[in-house]
């Protein structure tokens, strides 16, 4: 199996798929490689890969919180067929700890109808129409049927913290109740249910097809991808990785720029 994050991996700069890489992932499923897209992005973002999935369709997205089907897309959507989410318990003693450890925080919850966000978090130019209020009510499963839809992921923004000491700081408060990683260059905590990841889910996809972890080969740039990297029998990292990718991989590759996957992708096929 090949398992490959999206953004600053497998995509490029622009969010496109170059041609080189579209031949070597059809190449690769021809030759009975499996391939799983293995993405922090929400299902509804999976328009930019979903014309290029092949075999069993599915991708794991949300850092491991939901397998989509890629090759269904009712009502515009593509169908969440598996969920992992973050109880909201947990969700709101990470609100807290979060907000008593570093003032000015403001939180977006993420759920499986889409995202929901504080008046004061920088809201995502894809997400247009999204509802604001409070973390506290944004949490709760009464006034508005959309908040009782699961909870996929608990996003943290700080307008001046360092990136890696916010995350830091994160799993020191809130570890106890949820995986603290990132992917942005800025300081955003991306927060899952306990257990969630990138690697347990893709390791339970795997287990489903009797593929073991060194018949998988993964691909990532972030630190939201070094628990994948870590459990799979072949890493690599992108040359334009996070430092800690970068000292976590069995490999390295070109950048996203330079077609990295796919060039590594090209060595396991014959000709």
């Amino acid at each position: 199996m090949i398992a490959t994050d999206l953004d600053g991996t497998l995509l490029r700069d622009d969010k496109s798929v170059s041609a080189r890489t579209i031949s070597a992932l059809a190449a690769a499923e021809a030759a009975g490689i499996e391939v799983f897209f293995v993405t922090g992005r929400p299902a509804r973002w999976m328009g930019v890969v979903s014309d290029h999935v092949h075999g069993h369709g599915l991708a794991i997205c949300a850092n491991g919180a939901a397998v989509v089907d890629l090759h269904s897309s009712g009502s515009g959507r593509h169908r969440i067929v598996e969920t992992r989410p973050l109880e909201r318990r947990d969700a709101l003693e990470i609100v807290h700890a979060l907000r008593a450890a570093a003032p000015g925080v403001s939180f977006a919850v993420e759920r499986t109808g889409g995202i929901h966000y504080e008046p004061e978090y920088p809201s995502f130019p894809l997400d247009p129409g999204a509802s604001f209020a409070p973390a506290d009510v944004l949490l709760t499963d009464a006034a508005d049927p959309a908040y009782a839809q699961p909870v996929l992921k608990l996003l943290a923004h700080h307008p001046t913290r360092d990136p890696d000491e916010f995350l830091a700081l994160g799993r020191k408060v809130g570890g106890a109740h949820g995986e603290f990683t990132r992917s942005s260059h800025s300081a955003l905590l991306e927060i899952s249910g306990r257990g969630v990841s990138k690697a347990s889910t893709l390791a339970r996809a795997c287990a489903e097809r009797g593929i073991t972890a060194e018949e998988v080969v993964a691909f990532g740039d972030m630190p939201n991808d070094l628990a994948m990297l870590a459990w799979a029998g072949r890493s690599y990292a992108m040359a334009n990785a996070h430092p800690e990718v970068l000292l976590a991989t069995t490999g390295r590759t070109l950048t996203n720029e330079e077609d990295g996957v796919a060039t590594v992708i090209e060595t396991f096929l014959p000709g």
